[in-house]
């Protein structure tokens, strides 16, 4: 009897990534296909890229060459996700080792899709949603062979899953190329996600639902004059899912949309936890990054989310070095963090990106200066991560336990922020109260407050 074939799958970049390498790993299962223990033991292997930034698609490159040159003889190397949609037909003809790139909604076996009848050919020099790259030879619009989005996925065997609520974006920040290749945003009905999180299975406790513009949900299915209506559709999408796991934790969150009905619909939930998506605080510079805010209205919003829950956790990302950042735009930045003592954040150096409106923008900033400001940045968050970690000592944590010896609170995000340590003989997926015992940077150390937890089924599983 021949072995069943066996595939590889390695995801690169952001949780949206992640769900979809979720949705592509069941449609390898309903092929007949199994997952390898290892990438050179795989008879299909598939890089799930990223080409956020320049960063990112070294990385995507690097890892596609590692695979290639460690796969087994005759096994098939196929490269899918945002570098086969953004630079399709060049990465394929750059990189003869790749067997396959298939764009979104292109099968990963091969099989070509079906022109579209209904589109004449002709020029284009903008990417559809469905072509793999902008080009100036004729071509047709190829009809997708699946929607990433809508297609289902395998039960979880972790306690918590992402789930993907829109794709795309209809917001235009400067240094963003994500809607060239993403397109606009593409939001699924709330019935859709619903029966998504229901097939996760029994062992879900936690999910965390993802989309670059998170907040405006569902607006792109409504009429123009409901996009003010509050609160806001995702608002009710937020509390029925809450109705169906212990936890909820949304991601990336545009401060200019969360507003009060927003914040306490959060907090509600009991997981107190804000993403939001600031990328700088100076006025006149986020005017240039084509961002709306300031620092007054940011540091009201997490005065504001701070009076509803004294225990909330926020994160966000910034940019160091966009085109035009003064060094009075980067004091205000250091400013807001001693200020505001965000419990995470993210720094990056800016990264030219053709095709965007920041793309040879003036006056640049020298790369070693913006290396410069992210490291100050970073010395200084590192600081108050450490101090508001500590600060917790002593302090009884509600855990939820990942696996064997790490869980979460409400205050970390999976596979982003910090971890808490806990006893190795707790069970994946019980929640447990626990007491702060130590801290470590962003990490936390955790023990059981009362010895008698141990056996009680509504917590953990007995030691054995």
């Amino acid at each position: 009897m021949m072995p069943a074939a066996r595939y590889w799958l390695e995801t690169l970049g952001c949780p949206k990534n992640e769900v979809d390498s979720a949705k592509l790993a069941g449609t390898l299962a309903r092929a007949g296909l199994h997952p390898a223990g290892a990438p050179e033991h795989a008879d299909l292997v598939v890089v799930n890229t990223c080409a956020f930034i320049e960063a990112a698609r070294q990385e995507s490159v690097d890892t596609i060459l590692e695979l290639s040159r460690s796969r087994r003889p005759g096994a098939r190397l196929v490269v899918t996700g945002c570098l086969a949609e953004r630079y399709g037909d060049e990465l394929a003809a750059a990189m003869p080792e790749v067997d396959l790139v298939a764009g979104f909604g292109e099968s990963l076996f091969g099989e070509p899709d079906e022109p579209d009848p209904t589109t004449e050919p002709g020029p284009t020099t903008e990417p559809s949603h469905t072509t793999r790259v902008a080009v100036s030879a004729p071509t047709r619009r190829r009809v997708p062979a699946f929607d990433l989005l809508e297609l289902p996925r395998p039960m979880s065997t972790a306690p918590w899953a992402y789930v993907k609520i829109a794709e795309g974006c209809d917001r235009r920040c400067a240094y963003c190329a994500i809607p060239s290749f993403r397109g606009a945003q593409r939001s699924r009905t709330a019935d859709a996600v619903l029966v998504e999180i229901d097939a996760l299975g029994p062992a879900i406790r936690e999910v965390v639902l993802v989309a670059q513009d998170l907040a405006s949900w569902a607006l792109d299915r409504s009429a123009p004059g409901d996009r003010t209506v509050s609160p806001r559709p995702v608002v009710r999408l937020l509390e029925q899912v809450a109705e169906r796991v212990e936890r909820v934790r949304l991601l990336y969150l545009y401060p200019s949309s969360v507003n009060d009905a927003f914040v306490d619909a959060i907090c509600a939930t009991g997981v107190p936890y804000f993403d939001l998506s600031l990328q700088h605080v100076s006025r006149a510079h986020l005017k240039r990054m084509h961002r709306p805010g300031h620092r007054a209205r940011f540091t009201e919003l997490i005065s504001r989310i701070r009076r509803t829950a004294p225990d909330a956790a926020l994160r966000s990302s910034f940019i160091l070095g966009f085109p035009g950042e003064t060094e009075e735009d980067h004091d205000e930045l250091l400013g807001f963090l001693e200020e505001v003592e965000l419990d995470w954040a993210g720094f990056f150096t800016f990264s030219e990106e053709p095709g965007t409106p920041a793309f040879g923008l003036q006056p640049s900033v020298p790369p070693e200066l913006a290396l410069d400001r992210l490291r100050e940045c970073s010395e200084l968050q590192d600081a108050i991560t450490s101090r508001r970690r500590q600060a917790l000592i002593g302090s009884v944590l509600s855990v939820l336990v990942d696996s064997p010896g790490v869980g979460r609170t409400h205050r970390e995000a999976p596979e982003i922020d910090g971890v808490i340590h806990v006893p190795s003989n707790l069970a994946q997926g019980s929640i447990v109260d626990l007491v702060a015992t130590g801290a470590s940077g962003p990490d936390l150390w955790a023990e059981a407050a009362d010895s008698d937890l141990i056996g009680d089924p509504g917590h953990l599983v007995a030691a054995v």
